[in-house]
């Protein structure tokens, strides 16, 4: 497992590294912003991550990451803030630590994180991921908000990907015995919502002419 510590404080950053090599870690180290985006790429498993970097701020810093998928975050801060706490958590942080804290503490968090991530369901195509567990979408690093149905509706397509699925296996999975109460131009609706708020400017979810629709790259 890879971990990206971007921490300022040099005697915490060596710290951290020593102690998540001697536990088998292989660890990506920076120092500011600067270094972070440079050193930093998507071999990374998991990110420790200083709210209060010398040349950004960590919590934009994570997002910028993000660009080719999700990473989980540990945040960590001098301050308890609760500010600081509720924005890292909106754009995705695993946890939060405020310093001071104990090394040992720290490790079990990363533990339960790294495996959390191993349990969970992910689903991809092109830039969407979808996480099933957390019934969290995101567009490349962006979070996209969704309605019960709008999700269902995704997931169905995401897990069939590459397939064709007409408006009435569409209408049966998401509404069930209640589909026949349903009007078959709903799917059309939700299905030109859906691809909005995606941005669907790859065409990733595609009209199948007289058949349905398919999601695929």
């Amino acid at each position: 497992m890879v971990i990206g510590i971007i921490e300022d404080d040099k005697l915490l950053r060596k710290s951290l590294d020593t102690s998540l090599k001697n536990q088998g870690y292989t660890t990506i180290l920076a120092a500011s912003r600067k270094e972070a985006i440079k050193n930093i790429d998507s071999s990374v498993d998991l990110l420790i991550v200083d709210i209060g970097l010398p040349d950004g701020d960590g919590i934009n810093l994570y997002q910028e990451l993000q660009k080719n998928g999700r990473i989980p975050a540990i945040f960590l801060t001098a301050k308890d803030d609760e500010k600081d706490m509720l924005k890292a958590f909106d754009i995705g942080a695993d946890d939060y630590v405020v310093k001071p804290f104990s090394i040992k503490v720290l490790l079990k968090r990363i533990e339960v994180v790294l495996k959390r991530k191993s349990n969970e369901n992910t689903f991809m195509c092109g830039q969407v991921i979808l996480y099933s567990d957390r019934k969290q979408v995101f567009v490349g690093e962006t979070e996209i908000f969704l309605t019960v149905k709008e999700y269902q509706l995704l997931e169905y397509l995401i897990m069939n990907q590459n397939q064709v699925l007409t408006k009435e296996m569409i209408m049966e999975n998401i509404w069930g015995i209640d589909s026949e109460f349903i009007d078959p131009n709903t799917i059309s609706v939700m299905i030109s919502r859906l691809k909005k708020k995606l941005n669907d400017s790859s065409n990733v979810i595609s009209n199948v002419f007289g058949m349905g629709y398919r999601m695929g790259d």
